[in-house]
């Protein structure tokens, strides 16, 4: 096993007019488990199948370590990708579908029974192994298909192309679990494609977040969460995603209509700019309580454990999310606050600084 590593590597499917996957430069570190998050066609899947070797990059070359395989089919590259419907030989036995990517490799018959009895223990298939996989549930096949990508122990690293699609929701939980321990087991390079943010936090060691054919930002799941470096990212994760008021710098001082937020964490240029914060990191006071922007209440959501507060500044909006015993009604008046350091400065889409108090304390 060894580092992906991507240098320029991009895809057109129309000779370069447009481009799917944006020229990118990105290693892939050995035994990393990954999650590669991002709407509906932004890209996840043609970088997917670049690695693997279906897809020619346009664009770029790829190494496996210090091998060059930009041109290498996918049977040498090493790669076992799954995929997001499962790949079944249905008349096969669940052993032979296991065992099938072995004795294609020609391995000893001891090793294959070895290494399938092995991957039908982390997935629970101990019991199904002699069933037709046809007579398996949608659940239990897609299982098969993940053992059949994790039965060779020699692969470079194992593709999942949004596995768990066609999986019963309440099944999710559970394999999400089972293949966080088998990357423990196994030491495999993993890289998970989802549009589900919750798939991606609750598995990845690291987020990749894939949009428009790039990468805008990656880190762990609470950086990605606390510290967005991008306004798609503090959008597309969480629920409901960051909030993005309209503001004015000048000299170093952040404006919100007439209501001072604070200033900028570092030097920039006075001119607009957007605040992100997450609801999470919203406080609401009394009308006149403290400085700070005026907002209306429009409604609130009561979730259970917590409300969502719907509020309107200056005509756009922001939810704040509070104890579920705490109520406003509509059409209130009140002054938000945001939380110490939790509030981001956007200029282009991209984080330019943070806010901070004007006493000059740094936020954190």
């Amino acid at each position: 096993m060894a580092d992906i590593r991507l240098e320029g590597v991009g895809h057109s499917y129309d000779g370069g007019r447009t481009w799917a996957l944006r020229p990118m430069t990105w290693t892939w570190r050995d035994g990393r488990a990954y999650a590669l998050l991002g709407p509906s066609g932004c890209g996840k899947s043609t970088l997917l199948n670049i690695i693997s070797g279906l897809l020619s990059p346009t664009v770029g070359r790829i190494w496996f370590g210090d091998r060059e395989v930009t041109g290498v089919p996918t049977a040498g590259r090493d790669i076992a990708q799954v995929f997001q419907f499962p790949v079944l030989y249905e008349e096969m036995s669940v052993y032979d579908n296991l065992a099938f990517p072995l004795r294609n490799r020609r391995r000893p018959k001891a090793e294959v029974d070895r290494r399938v009895r092995e991957v039908s223990r982390l997935l629970g298939l101990e019991e199904h192994l002699r069933r037709r996989s046809r007579r398996l549930d949608p659940g239990r096949q897609q299982l098969v298909s993940l053992g059949r990508g994790l039965v060779r122990a020699d692969v470079a690293a194992v593709l999942l192309d949004e596995p768990l699609t066609v999986v019963d929701p309440a099944m999710k939980w559970t394999l999400r679990s089972e293949l966080k321990q088998i990357h423990r087991d196994t030491g495999h390079t993993l890289i998970y494609v989802t549009h589900d943010q919750t798939e991606a936090l609750t598995f990845a060691e690291e987020v990749v977040v894939l949009n428009d054919g790039a990468i805008v930002q990656a880190g762990e799941p609470s950086e990605l969460f606390l510290s967005p470096a991008h306004e798609f990212v503090g959008h597309f994760i969480g629920s409901p995603g960051m909030n993005v008021l309209p503001a004015e710098l000048l000299d170093g001082v952040v404006r919100v209509g007439d209501a001072t937020l604070g200033r900028a964490s570092v030097e920039l240029p006075s001119g607009p700019v957007r605040v992100g914060v997450r609801p999470e990191f919203v406080r609401i006071g009394p009308a006149g309580a403290a400085s700070g922007p005026v907002a209306r209440v429009t409604g609130v959501d009561r979730m259970g454990a917590y409300n969502l507060v719907h509020a309107e500044v200056n005509g756009h909006p922001v939810i704040a999310r509070t104890d579920a015993a705490t109520t406003f009604d509509a059409g209130a008046t009140r002054v938000l606050r945001f939380a110490e350091g939790r509030a981001f400065l956007f200029r282009d889409a991209v984080r330019c600084g943070a806010l901070e108090p004007l006493d000059g304390r740094a936020g954190a």
